[in-house]
Formats: C-alpha cells, sequence, structure tokens
C-alpha cells in the first residue's frame, strides 16, 4: 500500500520508524501547510534506513503540497497527521479524491463530523482506519486472550485511569490540546476506551462528571516558554462506562493531577484480576492475580504484533479482506468518539447518557512475528 502523509509534526517520526520496517507500507509522498517541514521530513527519509534503499530504486519519497499529495496517482491511502480540528476536512478531501484514509485520533472533533467522513468513505468505495492501533501490539492483545481464555472469569469491572499535569510542560506547541477536540479524554482516551472496548466489548450508556480548573496555561519548553493560552476545554474527566456485556468500567483522565499509583487498566472478575499495561504503548507486562493467589504472576507474551509501533494499523488495514472492516477501523473509531462526547455530555448534564452506535468489538490478534 502505497502511503502519503499529510501533517509532519511530531508525531511523524514514529511512523517513519515503523515505515522502515513494514515490507507491505510504502512511503511515497509527505506534505504540510508548512512545506519546510514536508522538505525536511522527505530529506530525513531518503538519507538513511529503508529509506535510502527505496531513492537508490529511484523511488524517493516526495515533499508536496497538500493539494498535489492528494491529486497524486502513486497515493493508495492518506494518513492524516494533522490536529484534530483539521481530521475531518483532511480526511473528506482525501475521500473525494478517491483515496483511503487512516487518521490519527479522535476519528474528528466531533461525531457529527466523523459522521460525515464514514458516509462519504462508504458512498466512495474506500477504506478508513483511524488510530490508536495500540491495540494490537503484545499488551493489550495479552490482556485479551487471558479473558477470552478465562483466567479471571466473566468480567465485571475494570478502571482505566491516566493523570498528568498536562502536555505544556514538553510540548513546544501545546495549544491544540486545549481547545474542542482535545483535552485528556479526547486527546488520552482513545487509547484507554478503544483498549477497553477490545478488551470488554462496546459500551451502551455513561455517566460522567468533570472541571475547568484554569482559565489558561503556561508553556514550559521551546521558543515559547513562558508565554501563556487559553483553556476551553475540561481538563478533568470521570465517568462510568457500561458495556453491553454488563461489565462497568470507571475511567479517570486528568491534565490536572501530578501523580498516580494506580494501574493503567486493571480488569475485575470472579476467577482473578489483570493489570493491563500502559495502552498508549505496544507492549508491556499483562500480570495476573488469581482468586486464592498469594502474589502477582506475569502472563507470557501469547497475543499480538510483536515489536509492532505505530502504523501498524495501516498495515493490517492493508491486509484485511476487502467488505471487512480493519480492527483499527473506521466504525470502532466512531464509537469510541461517541463514548467519550457522550461521556461529556453526561457531565455537563448530570444525567445517564446513552450511547447511540455501536462497533462490534475486533477480532483477536494471534501471536504475529515481523514475517507476519
Amino acid at each position: 500500500m502505497r502511503i502519503g502523509i499529510v501533517g509532519c509534526g511530531k508525531i511523524v517520526g514514529q511512523y517513519l520508524e515503523s515505515f522502515r520496517r513494514l515490507e507491505d507500507v510504502r512511503l511515497v509522498a509527505v506534505a504540510d501547510l508548512d512545506m519546510e517541514r514536508a522538505r525536511a521530513v522527505a530529506s530525513e527519509w531518503n538519507g538513511g534506513g529503508a529509506g535510502q534503499a527505496a531513492a537508490d530504486d529511484g523511488a524517493s519519497v516526495r515533499a508536496l503540497s497538500v493539494e498535489e499529495l492528494l491529486a497524486a496517482d502513486d497515493v493508495d491511502l492518506v494518513l492524516n497527521l494533522t490536529i484534530p480540528a483539521a481530521h475531518a476536512e483532511v480526511a473528506l478531501a482525501a475521500i473525494a479524491a478517491g483515496k483511503a484514509v487512516y487518521g490519527e485520533k479522535p476519528l474528528a472533533a466531533t461525531t457529527a463530523e466523523a459522521r460525515r467522513v464514514l458516509d462519504a468513505a462508504r458512498e466512495a468505495g474506500v477504506v478508513v482506519g483511524c488510530a490508536p492501533d495500540t491495540v494490537l501490539g503484545t499488551g493489550i492483545q495479552t490482556a485479551r486472550k487471558a479473558i477470552d481464555d478465562g483466567l479471571i472469569g466473566a468480567p465485571v469491572a475494570a478502571t482505566a485511569t491516566m493523570v498528568t499535569p498536562g502536555h505544556e510542560r514538553w510540548h513546544p506547541n501545546p495549544d491544540f490540546y486545549y481547545q474542542p477536540g482535545g483535552g485528556p479524554l479526547l486527546d488520552m482516551g482513545p487509547y484507554y476506551v478503544s483498549a477497553l472496548v477490545t478488551l470488554l466489548g462496546p459500551v451502551v450508556s455513561v455517566v460522567g462528571a468533570a472541571s475547568h480548573t484554569r482559565p489558561e496555561r503556561v508553556i514550559g519548553s521551546g521558543p515559547r516558554a513562558g508565554e501563556s493560552f487559553p483553556v476551553a476545554i475540561d481538563t478533568h474527566v470521570t465517568g462510568v462506562l457500561v458495556h453491553e456485556s454488563g461489565a462497568l468500567s470507571t475511567l479517570v483522565m486528568s491534565f490536572d493531577a501530578v501523580a498516580t499509583h494506580s494501574s493503567n487498566i486493571e480488569v475485575h472478575g470472579p476467577q482473578g484480576t489483570l493489570a493491563v499495561p500502559d495502552p498508549n504503548h505496544f507492549d508491556g507486562e499483562t500480570r495476573l492475580f488469581r482468586l486464592g493467589g498469594t502474589e502477582w504472576e506475569t502472563l507470557p507474551v501469547s497475543a499480538g504484533y510483536a515489536g509492532s509501533g505505530r502504523g501498524y494499523g495501516i498495515a493490517d488495514l492493508a491486509s484485511t479482506p476487502a467488505g471487512e472492516e480493519p480492527r483499527a477501523g473506521g466504525a470502532l473509531a466512531f464509537h469510541v468518539l461517541d463514548v467519550m462526547e457522550s461521556l461529556l455530555d453526561a457531565a455537563h448534564s448530570g444525567k445517564a447518557v446513552a450511547v447511540a452506535s455501536r462497533a462490534e468489538r475486533p477480532s483477536a490478534v494471534p501471536l504475529t512475528g515481523h514475517e507476519g
């Protein structure tokens, strides 16, 4: 699958690292509103590693304008790495050009925009995929296999916790994290909610609460260090997700707290408890405490794409038979966005909110090495 990237910001390097390892994914072009950034990424790729081999074959990566990339005949899929507010606009333009789309999370800033993307893709007959693909790695997939194998019995509850004092401490341009489409829930929530749906199945309703603690923040690093910027979103969100299976997940997402001893995710059943690794990573230890046991045990890696990284969801999409939904597909991304938007609605209204969308629990990933 021939890939064109739109958006050459901080995250692009992680995708480039994966593309150097994935034989069935070939990067052909990059674009950014800032042409210098696009040229820098193309130069980096063409100057070494797998990119050098491609250049020697006369197929070096080209730096293009966004319009040129969307019109390029040799781009099969547009990897959309723009800011959340631009996700829908870029995705719709790519679909209009007849290209498949794989986007960074969230799928769009709102479910209304996301629905337009999926409807347009269906009418055009192209596929939509979306991060996070961390759920395809050995960490979450090993935990899922433990659940499917009945090691804890039927899951009854889960907890998911992410706290940080804020991205402005390390990100040189953190403004978009604090505008609509950002915030701890929409920024980090996709990792956690996608993992919870992968582990426990879709969500049918939510309740929640949220707070907006400060009207502005101060950038802590880079050329803008010391500059203040406004905060337009809730920075601490908590809620309970009611899964179709009956399991209850308690979610805490915060840009206001310093640290926590809590596991990223724990899943509880009558026969045991699973400590699930960080859903923002592709690997990590899955630990099990059995009923009647005396200590935690680390489970052997038993499922998922081994050694994976950002971009493996695109390779999974490329290998998905025509007409089937990719594991990191648009339907799951829409449901995750719908869950998060519903949770914010519940937090502001003080009432339980039904989640209108449904998504099938993605199929499990067998333990797969690079050669797979």
